[in-house]
């Protein structure tokens, strides 16, 4: 693969080696300012409701300003927002640095996972995406152990230490990413390529890029909400589950660090023959096949061993949806509309950030743990069962081809 893609992969395991603090924030609300589970979802909510606009700007900056300076810029946004939550004498405090956290958050998605389609064929975005998933993985491994460590002894510091490494990643980034290029008229690059490089806002033919006219887009949009509420139930939620079964809240960490050791063992096997010979849809539908068996083990278990067990299940299938879903949204987008069109998707991780921590709270406050993960299981078997409808017509059952999907315009 490109060395581009290879420097996105290692910057990412070094961010992601820190990227542990997010899970902790309720309990850090509740721990250190005695609030309630409810106040404590909402500050969250506020959170998610930030990464909307944000994930917006990711797109839009990244043609305006260049892909290079939209990253370094929310990874420095996202390390000064956190250094202020570690500081925090106040609630309020709190809420207001985690709503700058929410708008410096997403601005670094859409340019990178670009970056990733624009750099490789669509036949090789499943191995680039899946290597991206590995290096976060990768990191992960370290960071629940990190996470498990300073959980006990002060919340706080797992926001400076995540903080730490969003500098050291824009660093990383800023020194090996090539320069953005010279911006032409509307912010579009003055490179020769008239946007097919997936800066700009047009297409290569110079028109508009407008994902959100593209029903394909649209049903994929649907379908990543709700997967994206699954993950952040299991973030979210998971800590205070543990809690909840009398289990010490911060080893949600060492679950963490099962599921990122999962998923880089479970690369090997995306490259067997029978697996990758799987049709978009079949694959996906396998994944959250699996993801609703691990979550149906998170509601019976009651020992640490039995939510590591059912954290390696779901991992699994985690794998299977994540090397899939990017790859078809971005064989979706038109020349020079990769940016626009995975940031747009990108926005079903922000409602189900705003959601989550409404949704699981409450559950888990008023129908208990057992509840919550029995109804993710379940949506978890309608997504499966749903797969066939939704990425099927925009893949023909095939591996994604460029400009599959409806027009963009």
């Amino acid at each position: 693969m490109p060395r581009t893609v290879w420097m996105l992969v290692v910057a990412r395991a070094i961010n992601r080696l820190g990227a542990f603090s997010l899970p902790f924030l309720t309990v850090l609300i509740g721990t250190g300012f005695g609030a309630g589970t409810t106040t404590a979802g909402l500050v969250s909510a506020g959170f998610g409701l930030a990464t909307i606009p944000s994930r917006v700007a990711g797109g839009r900056l990244a043609g305006r300003i260049g892909r290079r300076r939209t990253i370094v810029l929310g990874l420095v946004g996202c390390a000064l927002a956190q250094l202020g939550i570690a500081a925090a004498g106040s609630l309020a405090a709190v809420a207001v640095f985690a709503v700058l956290l929410g708008l410096s958050f997403e601005l670094y998605e859409p340019p990178s996972q670009a970056l990733i389609a624009d750099s490789v064929g669509p036949a090789d975005r499943v191995r680039a995406y899946g290597a991206l998933n590995a290096a976060l993985a990768v990191g992960g491994t370290g960071s629940g152990l990190i996470a498990a460590g300073l959980g006990r002894w002060d919340l706080r510091w797992l926001f400076v230490v995540d903080a730490l490494t969003c500098l050291a990643c824009a660093l990383t980034l800023r020194l090996a990413l090539p320069a953005d290029g010279p911006r032409g008229p509307r912010g579009v690059p003055d490179d020769g390529h008239d946007g097919a490089d997936g800066n700009g806002d047009g297409g290569d033919d110079g028109g508009p890029v407008r994902p959100w006219r593209d029903r394909g887009l649209w049903a994929m949009f649907a379908s990543g909400t709700a997967f994206a509420l699954v993950s952040m139930h299991i973030v979210m939620a998971l800590p205070l589950t543990l809690g909840h079964r009398g289990l010490e809240p911060a080893d949600a960490g060492l679950l963490f660090t099962a599921s990122a050791v999962t998923v880089v063992a479970a690369q090997p096997a995306l490259r067997l023959r029978r697996l990758a010979a799987l049709p978009d849809p079949a694959a996906m539908a396998l994944g959250y096949a699996l993801l609703a068996a691990g979550l149906a083990g998170y509601a019976a278990a009651r020992t640490l061993p039995a939510f590591l067990a059912a954290t390696a299940v779901l991992s699994v299938g985690e794998v299977l949806v994540l090397g899939r879903v990017l790859g078809v949204v971005a064989g979706l987008a038109p020349p020079g509309g990769t940016d626009r069109y995975l940031a747009a998707y990108g926005i079903s991780w922000g409602v189900a950030t705003v959601a989550a921590p409404v949704t699981a709270t409450q559950l888990l406050e008023r129908a208990g743990a057992g509840a919550l993960w029995a109804g993710t299981a379940v949506l978890c078997l309608v997504l499966a069962a749903a797969q066939p409808l939704v990425v099927g017509p925009l893949t023909g059952g095939l591996p994604v081809r460029p400009g599959a999907g409806a027009p963009a315009a």
